[in-house]
């Protein structure tokens, strides 16, 4: 079995690429996200996942960990893809979204990050109305991108996994889709 991690900026269109990848592949999708707000809400700890941002640091990695072993224990009897940040852009900086501890508990296969132009990025978050974007620039944008690679090779350097870079490019999104199922094939 195989546990992959999927991650992109917001824009980058990695929700919706992996979406259409889902029809073709046979893998189980786990958000990171989902997996520690029903452990918090099994726990009794939140009532939905806003609040989870709210509690304790402390608490949170106690409930990140405990999401990273159930996402473990998922993937000893299915392909399992993990659809997480590889990195927040927080006010103060980079926030690496794999802390150590889930990766040692994780050990991943794969990371693949999904990425498109800033320009395509800035377009896509305009035109997203379910969604409140924080306004960027696309060297932002491109910086946010390049942290993310930067940290997926560091995420991969410790766990020993590959990292695969795929281009999600406005009216290309079946070649993308084909792209994404091919790794997830190999």
């Amino acid at each position: 079995m195989k546990l992959v991690v999927l991650t992109g900026i917001p824009g980058s269109g990695s929700s919706t690429l992996l979406g259409r990848a889902l029809d073709e592949v046979d893998y189980v999708h786990l958000n990171y996200g989902d997996i520690m707000t029903e452990i918090a809400i099994k726990e009794n700890i939140v009532q939905d996942r806003d609040a989870l941002r709210k509690l304790a640091p402390e608490i949170q990695k106690e409930i990140q960990a405990k999401a990273a072993k159930e996402i473990k224990a998922r993937s000893e009897k299915d392909n399992v893809i993990v659809d997480t940040h590889c990195t927040i852009n927080t006010p103060s900086g980079f926030l690496p979204g794999l802390p150590i501890w889930v990766l040692e508990e994780l050990k991943p296969d794969l990371f693949i990050l999904i990425e498109a132009h800033p320009d395509e990025i800035i377009f896509r978050r305009l035109n997203n109305d379910t969604r409140v974007r924080d306004t960027q620039k696309a060297k932002d944008i491109q910086l946010h991108q390049e942290m993310n690679r930067a940290t997926s090779m560091a995420y991969a350097t410790l766990t020993g996994a590959t990292v695969k870079i795929l281009s999600n490019h406005d009216n290309h999104l079946d070649s993308s889709v084909k792209k994404l199922v091919n790794v997830l094939n190999l």
